[in-house]
């Protein structure tokens, strides 16, 4: 072990927890090569193999699954490390790694950009994916702060609601419900829809109401994006619920409109998230805060970009 490096241990980290080298080296932007050479070199300092392949599936030997948790408490403490010193310096540099469901692009760039301007030194890395994609990434607390709009179940986490989201329904201008007021949600029935994939957090408030008022939808289409969707409302594929903040003025004038359906919006928040456990480094801490302070301007400009 004295012969190996923490470089070596970083690839091996990424590596055990991907369960892939194609992906290892795609997040070390490193070569395929070069990722199995690495292993190769700590398994020999080491002794013991680390890695079994069955098929084509890695899995981690009773030793590789060992050194993978040592590996987890050393980056662990490597990152406090920085914390502190992060904290020596003022906050002047560090690193904060996000992860955010896919709605939240529509106003997290607005976020980052001021933060970005107060804190210079400080290298952000945000992921966007779906809820299950960041409950995934929570349940093995693999980054600072998580962005949400539906409150994990089985997981014990701090939660905290900073910015109102309500979904909407979204129709092309021309739609026979268009312009109508206080329309029935039964006159929903039976509507080709647009849906999110399954493990999107919009899918299951809408499904959860539907079942709610027995209104039952033809999922006409299921895409995973909200622009693609909003493509597919525009020419005719159906309608969808998307966040009110999806619907800008862009998107209005390109032919789509907001239904006034009982029961909608569907009231819903965005949270910030992170295991309750967790202590937050100094980066993390002053983010959080600046995000709970700046999500009323938030909710104005989007107000301003949706009108």
């Amino acid at each position: 072990m004295r012969q190996s490096t923490l470089h070596q241990l970083k690839v091996f980290e990424t590596v055990a927890r991907l369960t892939s080298i194609t992906r290892a080296a795609e997040e070390l932007s490193l070569t395929q090569p070069t990722v199995s050479m690495q292993i190769k070199q700590l398994t020999q300092n080491i002794g013991v193999p680390l890695f079994e392949q069955i098929g084509k599936k890695l899995y981690l030997t009773a030793s590789g699954q060992e050194l993978f948790l040592t590996c987890q408490d050393i980056f662990d403490r490597l990152s406090r490390f920085e914390m502190k010193i992060a904290d020596f310096q003022g906050l002047k540099q560090g690193k904060l790694k996000l992860v955010a469901i896919t709605t939240t692009k529509y106003f997290m760039p607005r976020a980052l950009a001021p933060f970005c301007q107060l804190y210079p030194g400080v290298d952000i890395a945000l992921e966007i994916t779906n809820h299950e994609g960041v409950l995934e990434r929570l349940s093995n607390n693999l980054d600072d702060l998580y962005i949400i709009s539906k409150i994990p179940e089985r997981l014990d986490v701090a939660l905290h609601p900073f910015l109102e989201n309500p979904l909407v329904v979204v129709a092309p201008k021309n739609h026979p419900l268009a312009g109508e007021k206080n329309i029935p949600i039964s006159k929903l029935q039976d509507e080709a829809f647009i849906m999110r994939e399954r493990g999107s957090g919009t899918r299951a408030a809408v499904e959860q109401l539907f079942a709610e008022h027995d209104v039952s939808v033809k999922v006409r289409l299921e895409l995973g994006g909200n622009e693609a969707i909003k493509q597919a409302i525009g020419v005719g594929f159906g309608i969808s619920v998307l966040s009110q903040h999806t619907v800008t003025a862009e998107a209005a004038m390109s032919g789509l409109v907001i239904l006034d359906v009982q029961h909608f919006p569907i009231e819903r928040q965005w949270y910030i998230v992170y295991p309750a456990d967790k202590q937050l480094s100094i980066v993390a801490s002053t983010f959080f805060d600046f995000l709970q302070q700046e999500s009323q301007a938030i909710a104005d400009k989007m107000r301003e970009q949706i009108n």
